[in-house]
């Protein structure tokens, strides 16, 4: 099982960027698939991004075309880089592992979670 730290997360304003990382140490990180998931203040836990273990890609509809996922196996770590950030994007964010390397936004196959990295997008 692959432990998780995120990193990268801080205060922006509105229109800025931020570019999270998480690594992964264990056995094994390039047969995982990755996600994203933010938590809002108030809100449930929902899914951003995620990465296949051969790079296949997807993105919640709020972020397409601002949030970029990519993975450097060799590094033991995914990132995610955010564009034109909107207070909405405001959470905290977590990554998570799913052994199977098979890209999901269902939060239920994921096996190993980071503790979290908290965005706040603000002027």
């Amino acid at each position: 099982q692959v432990q998780l730290v995120e990193s990268g997360g801080g205060l922006v304003q509105p229109g800025g960027s931020l570019r999270l990382s998480c690594a992964a140490s264990g056995f094994g990180f390039e047969n995982y698939a990755i996600g994203w998931f933010r938590q809002a203040p108030g809100k449930g836990r929902e899914g951003v991004s995620c990465i296949s273990s051969d790079r296949t890609t997807y993105y919640a509809d709020s972020v397409k075309g601002r949030f970029t996922i990519s993975r450097d196996n060799a590094k033991y770590t995914v990132y995610l880089q955010m564009n034109s950030l909107e207070p909405e994007d405001t959470a905290v964010y977590y990554c998570a592992a799913d052994p199977s390397g098979v890209a999901t936004m269902q939060e239920g196959y994921y096996e190993s979670w980071g503790q979290g990295t908290q965005v706040t997008v603000s002027s």
